[in-house]
């Protein structure tokens, strides 16, 4: 009878271990809703509570443990992999990002604005392809988050050409002439809160913040989605858009970005 117990306890403990690693995962691929739900809900609340550590804590040691101190690609690399291989998390991921890359190296940005630094991943993508003297402003609501990405920041070696804002957005693009002594941003880049894209983008032209030419490149316009801001982006006659289809971070399921010029 003992023998019998055991034997059905590890077939379920290996049943349970198959669904959580591979069966669950692999079938959530293709589809975004199910994707986020699986991994920012159900893995990340059951690591945390069994690691007791937050996923950006687990990201932060897998580069601190892999990536070369001073070396953005190496940064990078590590997580990704991570992400590939270990934990899921929302960075813009290594396929989009090489959307991202592009559009950095076609503007030469000599001022960028980043809404949402999350860990920091797409901050260093940005920030290791700027020219000399170029600046990069990152703004994080979660201090957490903001901790975290300092250490990233800083591991990768552009803490000098970064500048990281904590805080709403809301209450900081009205203040980032005056704070900063900022004219103009001459590339944006959207990747925080969904619901703040069209709110933080038209605070943006009240705020004289955009010039013609700027570019606007949003993030997860398609999963989770920004309807709204897509709907404004893409009807209004100051803005010239395309976009660029692609899947959700280290997912099979459609994502995109959108790139849009401000024409004045």
């Amino acid at each position: 009878m003992f023998l019998v117990l055991l034997c059905w306890c590890v077939g379920a403990s290996l049943v349970l271990y198959g669904l959580y690693s591979w069966i669950i995962p692999a079938a959530v691929q293709y589809n975004g809703s199910l994707a986020l739900f699986w991994h920012d809900v159900i893995v990340e609340r059951t690591l945390d509570t069994l690691t007791r550590s937050t996923r950006p804590q687990r990201l932060l040691k897998a580069v601190l443990m892999h990536a070369t101190r001073g070396d953005p690609q190496s940064v990078i690399s590590a997580i990704d992999n991570f992400c590939w291989h270990s934990e899921w998390a929302m960075n813009v991921g290594d396929e989009k990002g090489s959307v991202l890359d592009s559009v950095v190296s076609e503007v030469n940005p000599e001022m960028v604005l980043e809404l949402g630094t999350y860990c920091g991943y797409s901050t260093v993508r940005i920030a290791r392809l700027l020219p000399p003297g170029a600046r990069l402003i990152t703004m994080e609501f979660n201090a957490d988050y903001a901790e975290i990405a300092r250490q990233v920041i800083a591991w990768a070696g552009l803490e000098d050409k970064v500048q990281l804002v904590e805080g709403a957005s809301e209450d900081w693009i009205p203040r980032l002439r005056e704070h900063f002594g900022i004219e103009t941003f001459d590339l944006v880049f959207l990747d925080h809160w969904k619901n703040r894209y069209l709110p933080d983008t038209k605070l943006m032209e009240e705020c004289g913040l955009l010039r013609k030419g700027t570019v606007l490149l949003a993030d997860n316009v398609i999963c989770p989605g920004t309807p709204d801001y897509l709907e404004y982006i893409r009807n209004s006659l100051s803005y010239k858009s395309c976009y660029f289809k692609s899947h959700l971070e280290y997912t099979k399921a459609e994502d995109g970005l959108e790139k849009s010029v401000f024409l004045g």
